[in-house]
């Protein structure tokens, strides 16, 4: 399979959680909002990476992605926020209090991550216009 193919398989999954992320938002699951959003931006990201050649990708890291891309327009604040919501969003035990991920995310926090995600997307569907059309 080439980069090329590779890169668009994994954008199409991006953009089909990034769906399912403005679902959940709408239905008000917030922390699946977040979590989703988070996996749609990841999954971006690893797109570009296998443009570029990558076969094995093994972080979940937005964070740790961003850097490998070199991407030096996206904020670190805003990256470590779609990190920190990887495990929190769905794990009851991420939480020292009496509080459970759908009571801790709220609409806002939602907002980010897709706010967020949606960027990451835009970046990666330009990355793969620009390369499939030099290529």
């Amino acid at each position: 399979m080439s980069s090329v193919s590779l890169a668009r398989r994994w954008l199409k999954q991006a953009e089909r959680d990034l769906k399912a992320a403005r679902d959940s938002f709408n239905s008000r699951n917030y922390e699946w909002a977040c979590f989703q959003a988070q996996q749609a931006a990841e999954k971006a990201l690893k797109a570009i990476l296998f443009l570029r050649g990558f076969r094995a990708i093994l972080t979940h890291s937005i964070f740790e992605l961003v850097n490998r891309i070199g991407d030096e327009e996206l904020k670190k604040e805003d990256v470590k926020f779609l990190d920190s919501v990887y495990i929190a969003s769905r794990y009851p035990n991420s939480f020292s209090e009496e509080v459970v991920p759908s009571e801790y995310f709220d609409e806002g926090d939602a907002e980010k991550c897709l706010r967020l995600s949606e960027s990451i997307l835009a970046k990666a569907r330009k990355h793969i216009e620009t390369w499939s059309v030099g290529s």
